[in-house]
């Protein structure tokens, strides 16, 4: 729900001004830092303050924010905190315990919507150097701990037992540096053990889902630039004042179980992995969001399935690079998506190869995709997109498309492909309403009619068929240097010829 992007984008902003916002000198110089930052992203900021010698107590401190596309507001509050000089230039910034998070939003249908969170830590101690422009924290905690309390939405109102992520010996630094109007911010984390545990019910189809998990070790980089005075809630424009963030988050060894108890039946798997990433990007270049899975392994059983199921990936991953903003240059693209030495129990192969006539090597999907293209909306502003949504403009343009990899490996047989084109926005006759293309794609195929031979032999091709298979394949493809080898260069030419190893298909 887009309520959810809001509660993680209000949540990433307080852990940011909770820390960036502090300053050398006096403790009145650090709150103050703090409040027009917070004000400057479009929060507002009411607090009563006391200041005793060294100490500037900070008490019923609420900071809103209005969000207009949902129809609410998101509310974080702490009840007290402290700024204490510490007489040697630093200051040293007292947490409360507990720091509750309330939000009170609509969801896509109109309905209300209430959560209620919380922040809970052990043993914090933050420290702040530096000055006003230039500021450095160092911090640490025994644990930090982020619990949902509730969640009202009505007819799909959660019964939640619990919803938990604790993470313990966390340590990091933040430095920010303000030039002008431009806040530049680096910072670094690392944590571990992580657990995660949640528990609720749907109270509407009476389902249950029951989720444990831990991490050995987590550890997070990012840089960003925050733009004074643009408010963040508008993405948009803050993209094109030079708002940019780009994070990595590194785990180890993380395992995960579950019970989903349903109509149906219960259902009980687990998932391990000996590490992996996630990388979130955003800028005025685009969205960046990837990540990947090293040594996966599954299992699956269920009161509704004949027997258990297991299977393992040596790796596995995803890579998406989108712009979001409007621009008459062209801007790049990018997908990729890698399925790495999948295997799968025998007793799945036993299913519907119980004689093992197939060769039971790991399999992989990488499929790498790249090009250039133009916005012709900014995909972040809401209004923009509205326009879009009622007219029958296209969002944008494909310049060029390449191909930079296809492999596809299994049961004894490789694909393998490559390939680039460019696309005539003017010519839209060729072929049919579609951008003209112009380029080739080269493709070679190992194993495949031993793979056919294979599947002819256990039934599940008929003679017909596969003598129409190996047609197709006379006309598309021609004998490669290998033994069982297959290749084919199709090609579209500038005038709309389209052609297969040279020979005219259209």
């Amino acid at each position: 729900m887009s309520y959810m992007r809001t509660l993680a984008a209000s949540t990433s902003v307080l852990c940011l001004s909770a820390t960036a916002g502090f300053a050398d000198l006096t403790a009145a110089e650090v709150w103050q830092d703090w409040q027009s930052y917070l004000e400057s992203n479009g929060y507002t900021v009411t607090a009563q303050t006391a200041q005793a010698g060294d100490t500037l107590t900070i008490r019923d401190l609420a900071m809103r924010l209005a969000v207009p596309e949902e129809g609410g507001t998101v509310e974080l509050r702490m009840g007290e905190m402290q700024l204490v000089e510490q007489g040697d230039g630093s200051v040293a910034v007292i947490l409360p315990e507990v720091m509750p998070i309330a939000m009170d939003l609509k969801d896509e249908t109109g309905e209300q919507v209430a959560i209620t969170m919380q922040v809970a830590q052990k043993g914090m101690e933050m420290v702040v150097t530096g000055d006003p422009s230039a500021m450095t924290y160092d911090y640490a905690a025994q644990e930090v701990a982020f619990s949902l309390n509730d969640a009202v939405a009505g007819a799909d109102t959660l019964e939640i037992g619990i919803a938990e992520v604790r993470m313990a010996n966390m340590a990091g630094r933040h430095q920010s540096v303000l030039d002008g109007g431009m806040r530049a911010v680096t910072q670094e984390l690392t944590a571990g053990p992580v657990v995660y545990e949640i528990d609720f019910t749907d109270t509407e189809e009476g389902g249950r889902a029951e989720i444990q998990g831990t991490m050995a070790r987590l550890s997070m980089t990012g840089d960003g630039d925050m733009v004074d005075g643009v408010d963040t809630t508008d993405m948009a424009a803050a993209l094109r004042a030079g708002f940019r963030v780009d994070s990595l988050i590194d785990y180890e060894e993380g395992n995960t179980a579950y019970t989903l108890t349903s109509e149906d039946g219960v259902v009980e798997g687990t998932q391990s992995s000996q590490g992996g990433q996630l990388r979130v990007g955003m800028g005025p270049d685009g969205l960046l969001y990837g990540g990947e899975g090293r040594d996966v392994r599954m299992a699956l059983e269920g009161s509704a399935m004949p027997f258990p199921v297991t299977a393992e990936m040596a790796r596995m991953g995803f890579n998406l690079l989108m712009p979001v903003s409007k621009s008459d240059e062209t801007q790049d693209f990018a997908l990729g998506l890698e399925f790495g030495g999948f295997t799968m129990a025998d007793s799945l192969w036993a299913m519907f190869d119980p004689a093992a006539q197939l060769p039971r090597d790991p399999a992989t999907i990488n499929v790498d995709l790249s090009g250039k293209g133009r916005l012709f909306f900014d995909l972040l502003d809401p209004e923009q997109m509205t326009k879009l949504e009622e007219s029958d403009e296209v969002p944008g343009e494909v310049e060029s498309l390449v191909l930079n990899d296809l492999t596809v490996e299994l049961a004894g047989a490789k694909l393998t492909g490559a390939g680039a084109f460019t696309f005539d926005q003017s010519d839209l006759i060729s072929f049919d309403g579609v951008p003209a293309p112009e380029g080739a794609i080269d493709l070679r195929l190992v194993g495949g009619n031993g793979l056919l031979d294979t599947l002819i032999g256990m039934g599940f091709v008929a003679e017909d068929q596969a003598m129409m298979v190996r047609m197709m394949a006379g006309m598309f493809a021609r004998t490669g240097a290998g033994e069982d080898e297959l290749t084919s260069r199709i090609e579209v030419t500038e005038d709309g010829q389209v052609l297969a190893n040279g020979q005219r298909l259209k």
